[in-house]
């Protein structure tokens, strides 16, 4: 007996040590204190798996996994509780890789994942949207019993909620038998569908969540209001507003800030105002959804007097206020350099989202030298940065510099949205980039990306500049949502390609579908007119622009209805339209006017209009070059030879006229009488056989177009190496028999090389697409598609 006591005491004693033991431990590591614990933890002679799990918690507590992970190691008896506490570390601290090995080195080893270790690797599949570990975690719960776990699958409705499979979110909870009053539960369907961008489907699962009895909380609250403003629901987010004020919420700093959002949102910006007053504390979050409305809804001075207000109360200023402010720089309503500066003296300068703010406000304002400098000291770059580049670039005219940022993208490894796939589009239209497009095009496809009206209309638009009408119809066919911008595109297209006729028959098709002419259609409308000799009907259309549709002509419409007179032959009706402007003619309209002269060959009125465009384009050739060939044309060479020395004593540079082709993915560039090509013998020498030809075919040179004071002989000579006809050549040697040949020229085609290129394409039968600086030109069996009316 005396034996026994002492063994009895021996197990008391020790047990009550561990068990003091364990109680300094666990209060050491709750508090804070994991390096003392772990003296405690070292001392111990005896340790139990409280003790362990106890430790090991503590260094996860603190975010010191690495420890943690060593001690569970060194565990030789760690049971699932060991492991679900190392796996929850992992995930809270972000280490969703490890998490999952730990997970998988957890079921090797034959131990089950408690409901709250699948929660916690479910809430790391949910935050990083890992659709695929979650599907696999979806398999283990239904191999293992847990489908019938509220907490696990709420977890699981959760997860496929917020990785966009909001469908199998739902079906989860239409199949739970169970526990639907589990207000967890609604929540995650709401805020699935809120933030999949169906506001609609949100509000009825709110509305069907209520009447089934369920309460709402300061979790539900935020989602449906978001979903309210996604919609523009607004008078159902009053409503929501009253039942938050009525269950007790409505000073709840997370609701009241999703208030202010979705009255700012909504356009109500008198309610989000008096929301964001009664809120007991300064929340920046609320204020910047202030500005943001205020900014959106154009109350720009609104905006910047929150701003200052947000200084004068000390409130702390985030990287999401910036971006609305530097929004009201680009309407011009603050100098944009200093709230560069501020943003600089904050210590914002290094903030991605304000980085490409900033990016995108100098590039919106054409600072593109500003806009390049910010971009270059980025530290991180993602798709908006290279995107807001991108597009300034492009919308400002740089086109080439736009299309060589894009490449440096991709070289980059930047995958383009469709923001930057439009705007690269609309690059590559400018300059009629056939190839360039077709690869954007063809890239986009195979990105898997849904395409956008913008991306549409970009493409409808970059083909038909391009000559490719068949494939602008595709593009257009398969369209379900069309605009003005689609319809238009079309319009000027089709006139761009010389079937003015066509233009009219889509401009009747798309008043028919309902949609308003614009300001642009009708410059494309009256451009087709134009070049397809159509002067009742463009007559027509420019009365009812402002009779039918309430749009004023501004100088563009008038110089199309110049153009249109001109061509026809009618410059008187010119005269009188130039005469009866309500708005002062540009140089747009004079130019117009000088180019009818130029055909007509009216050089009393052609004087007239280049005097005007000396005044207002002082160093524009243009005006000159054009009075110069009309003296030479009408055998005045003194006068033309005194507009060249006038040119040149005012240091007027001429554009130098050439013309391109593309093969091969090369492109071959040819000016007048050019010998700098490769292969220049036999383009000679195709050339001399190409006169030959077209000579008995019947194709008399025009000396109308040889602007040099010489004998015949030389001016035929002069006529014959024209840029235009070196391309063709060259067209004709380097491509397949029967291939289109497609040239671009810089400037107006002369009306020989128009003559020359309709007997080319039928003696050699060929296509040949000619794009001068006005108009594509579409040769075919010896007729353009312009019927002459060029």
């Amino acid at each position: 007996m005396s034996f026994l006591r002492s063994i009895h005491t021996s197990i008391t004693d020790s047990y009550q040590s561990i068990l003091h033991s364990n109680q300094l431990l666990n209060g050491l590591s709750k508090s804070g204190r994991i390096d003392d614990a772990r003296k405690v933890f070292d001392k111990m002679t005896k340790r139990d798996e409280y003790t362990w799990n106890t430790m090991i918690s503590g260094y996860v507590n603190v975010g010191r996994l690495v420890e943690a992970r060593e001690l569970l190691n060194g565990f030789s008896s760690r049971s699932s509780i060991t492991w679900s506490s190392l796996i929850s570390g992992y995930c809270r601290f972000g280490c969703e890789a490890e998490a999952f090995g730990l997970f998988r080195s957890m079921r090797l080893e034959g131990q089950k994942p408690s409901q709250y270790t699948l929660g916690s690797i479910l809430r790391v599949c949910s935050a990083l949207c890992l659709i695929q570990n979650g599907k696999m975690i979806h398999g283990y719960v239904v191999k293992n019993g847990f489908e019938s776990n509220v907490y696990v699958v709420t977890g699981l409705v959760d997860m496929y909620a917020k990785c966009r499979h909001v469908s199998e979110a739902e079906i989860l909870f239409k199949g739970l038998a169970f526990d639907k009053g589990n207000h967890v539960l609604w929540t995650a369907m709401v805020t699935g569908y809120a933030q999949n961008g169906d506001g609609l489907k949100a509000i009825e699962f709110f509305c069907y969540m209520h009447a089934e009895g369920v309460a709402s909380n300061q979790f539900t609250f935020p989602s449906i209001l978001t979903a309210c403003s996604a919609v523009s629901a607004h008078c159902f987010g009053e409503q929501v507003h009253g039942c938050i004020v009525r269950n007790g919420f409505g000073c709840n700093v997370y609701v009241q800030s999703a208030l202010v959002d979705m009255y700012a949102k909504c356009g109500d910006l008198s309610s989000a105002k008096r929301v964001l007053e009664n809120m007991d504390d300064d929340d920046v979050v609320s204020w910047n959804s202030m500005i943001v409305g205020c900014v959106r809804h154009g109350f720009e001075e609104e905006a910047l007097l929150l701003f200052k207000k947000m200084h004068a109360r000390n409130m702390k200023i985030d990287d999401y206020t910036f971006p609305s402010i530097l929004n009201c720089c680009i309407i011009g309503r603050i100098d944009a350099k200093s709230v560069h500066c501020l943003v600089i003296k904050t210590g914002f300068g290094n903030y991605k989202l304000v980085s490409n703010a900033i990016v995108d406000m100098y590039a919106k304002t054409g600072e593109l030298n500003c806009a390049y400098a910010v971009f270059e000291k980025m530290l991180e770059k993602d798709v908006i940065s290279w995107t807001s580049l991108v597009t300034g670039y492009a919308q400002n005219g740089s086109h080439e510099e736009s299309l060589k940022i894009f490449r440096d993208m991709r070289i980059a490894g930047i995958n383009p949205d469709q923001f930057v796939v439009a705007s690269i589009l609309s690059a590559c239209a400018e300059l009629t980039l056939l190839e360039f497009g077709k690869q954007v095009h063809s890239d986009f496809i195979k990105s898997g990306l849904r395409s956008s009206l913008s991306v549409d209309n970009s493409l409808v638009t970059m083909y038909a500049k391009c000559g490719c009408l068949d494939d602008a119809d595709a593009i257009f066919v398969s369209m379900h949502v069309r605009d003005v911008i689609t319809w238009t595109a079309l319009i000027v297209g089709y006139a761009q390609n010389g079937k003015g006729r066509h233009s009219l028959k889509f401009y009747d098709a798309m008043v028919s579908c309902g949609t308003k002419p614009d300001f642009i259609t009708f410059i494309g409308l009256l451009f087709a007119c134009s070049h397809a000799g159509l002067v009742d009907e463009g007559r027509a259309y420019f009365e009812q622009m402002k009779r039918i549709y309430g749009i004023d002509p501004g100088p563009e419409h008038y110089a199309c209805m110049i153009d249109l007179f001109g061509r026809s032959g009618k410059l008187d009706e010119a005269k009188e339209i130039l005469n009866q402007m309500e708005v002062k003619p540009d140089a747009t309209v004079w130019k117009a006017l000088l180019a009818a002269c130029r055909v007509h060959g009216n050089l009393e009125l052609g004087e007239r209009a280049a005097t005007n465009l000396f005044q207002l384009e002082p160093m524009n050739a243009m005006p000159y070059v054009m009075l110069s060939n009309m003296y030479s044309a009408a055998r005045k060479w003194d006068a033309a030879a005194k507009i060249r020395r006038l040119m040149k004593s005012k240091g007027i540079v001429k554009e130098p006229g050439c013309s391109w082709i593309e093969m091969n993915s090369r492109v071959h560039t040819f000016s007048s009488e050019d010998r700098g090509h490769p292969r220049e013998a036999e383009i000679y020498s195709k050339i001399d056989e190409i006169i030959v030809r077209i000579k008995e075919a019947g194709y008399v040179p025009d000396m109308n177009f040889s602007l040099h004071d010489m004998d015949r002989e030389g001016m035929e000579v002069g006529l014959a190496y024209h840029s235009e006809k070196l391309a063709v050549a060259f067209g004709l040697l380097a491509s397949p028999p029967g291939a289109a040949i497609r040239i671009f020229k810089n400037l107006r085609v002369c009306g020989d090389c128009h003559s020359a290129m309709k007997y080319i394409s039928g003696i050699f039968a060929r296509h040949i697409i000619l794009r001068d600086s006005n108009c594509f030109h579409h040769f075919r069996e010896g007729k353009c598609s312009c019927g002459d009316y060029w």
